[in-house]
C-alpha cells in the first residue's frame, strides 16, 4: 500500500512532516533535542533500568495512557480537555468492585456503561448546547465527587472473593494494564483512521461550521467522542480497582493532568482536528518517562506537577509558533 493510499488521518499519525521553513526546522530541532536530553537523563539514572523501575513505568504509562487515548478524542472533537476524567476513573472502579457480585462480566459491562454514561452527558451538553466544554468538565468534576461521596460517605470500596483477579495476569506475558493500553491504542487508531466516525471527527474537530455545511450532526459526533473518552477512562478506572483490590475517589487524583500533558507532548493539536491515538501512546510514554526520573531523584509530588507543567506549557508554546507558520 503506497503513502497516498493510506487514509490522511492514518498518514499523520505515523509520518512526520518536516517543515521547510526556518522557524519549523528550529522547532523540530528543539524537539529531538528534548527528547534526546531525556534519553541521557534516563541513562545515566541510577536504578532507572531495575526491573523495579521498568514494572512501574509501564504500569504507569498504561493507566496515564488509557486516559489519554481517551482525552484523545475529546481534543480531536476540538473541546480542549476534560477536568472531569480524573473522577470517571475513580468511580467507575469503584462501581466496578461494588458490582462485582455479579460476576466479572457483570461487573465489567455495568462499570463500561457507566462511564460511558457519565461522559456521554457532558459531551451532550457540550455537542447540542455548544456549552464551553472547560465548564462543563469542571461542573461535572463537582458533581460527579459529591454524589460519590454520599454515596460512599468517603469510604473505599473493598472486593470479597477474588473474581478480579484474573485482571492482575498476565496476557502472553505482558502485564494486564499494559496488554489493556496497547489493545486500546489499536482499536483506537483503527476507529480514527478507518471509519466514518473518526473521519467526521477530524472534520468537526477542524471547523465545526464546515462540518455543519458538509451535512454532518457535530453535535452527535461531540457526544460520541466524550463516550469513546468515557469507555477508555473507566478501563483504566476497573484495572487500577482490580490492581488495588479497592475502590477509592483518590484513585484517579492527577490523571486527567497527565493525560491532557500526554496529549499535548504527543503532539495533538490543542485546538483539534489533528492529532492520533498512537500520538498520544508516545506521549504518554514520555510523561511516564518523567515521573518516574523526577521520583527517583527524589523529588516530591509538588516538584513532579510543578515539572510537568513546564513541560506543557513549553508544548502549548511551540505549538502556537508552529501554526503561526
Amino acid at each position: 500500500m503506497t503513502d497516498q493510499a493510506l487514509p490522511a488521518s492514518l498518514r499523520d499519525a505515523w509520518r512526520l512532516r518536516l517543515p521547510f521553513s526556518r522557524r519549523g526546522r528550529v522547532l523540530v530541532a528543539i524537539r529531538f533535542a528534548a527528547l534526546l536530553a531525556l534519553v541521557i537523563v534516563a541513562i545515566m539514572t541510577p536504578g532507572f533500568f531495575t526491573a523495579v523501575s521498568l514494572f512501574s513505568l509501564l504500569n504507569t504509562t498504561s493507566f496515564i495512557g488509557c486516559v489519554a487515548v481517551g482525552m484523545t478524542f475529546i481534543t480531536l472533537s476540538g473541546n480542549i480537555m476534560s477536568f472531569a476524567l480524573s473522577v470517571t476513573l475513580s468511580t467507575s472502579g469503584i462501581v466496578f468492585i461494588a458490582t462485582l457480585p455479579l460476576g466479572l462480566p457483570g461487573a465489567l459491562v455495568v462499570a463500561f456503561a457507566f462511564g460511558a454514561a457519565i461522559t456521554g452527558i457532558q459531551g451532550a451538553v457540550v455537542g447540542y448546547f455548544r456549552a464551553n466544554p472547560i465548564i462543563v468538565s469542571m461542573a461535572a468534576l463537582a458533581l460527579i465527587t459529591g454524589g460519590a461521596t454520599l454515596i460512599t460517605q468517603g469510604q473505599g470500596v473493598y472486593p470479597q472473593g477474588e473474581a478480579a483477579a484474573a485482571l492482575k495476569g498476565r496476557i502472553l506475558g505482558i502485564p494486564m494494564p499494559l496488554a489493556a493500553f496497547i489493545v486500546t491504542v489499536v482499536v483506537s487508531q483503527i476507529v480514527l483512521s478507518f471509519t466514518r466516525f473518526g473521519r467526521q471527527l477530524y472534520m468537526v474537530g477542524s471547523n465545526w461550521r464546515a462540518a455543519l455545511a458538509a451535512g454532518l450532526n457535530p453535535a452527535r459526533i461531540v457526544l460520541g467522542a466524550y463516550v469513546a473518552a468515557g469507555l477508555c477512562t473507566a478501563l483504566a478506572g476497573i484495572l487500577m480497582a482490580a490492581r488495588y483490590s479497592s475502590g477509592d475517589l483518590e484513585l484517579g487524583i492527577g490523571y486527567d493532568y497527565s493525560a491532557i500533558s500526554a496529549v499535548l507532548v504527543g503532539g495533538t493539536a490543542i485546538s483539534g482536528g489533528e492529532g492520533s491515538a498512537i500520538r498520544s501512546f508516545i506521549g504518554a510514554f514520555i510523561i511516564a518517562i518523567c515521573q518516574v526520573l523526577l521520583l527517583l531523584h527524589g523529588f516530591s509530588t509538588q516538584i513532579q506537577y510543578l515539572a510537568i507543567g513546564v513541560i506543557v506549557l513549553v508544548v502549548i508554546m511551540l505549538q502556537t509558533l508552529a501554526d503561526a507558520e
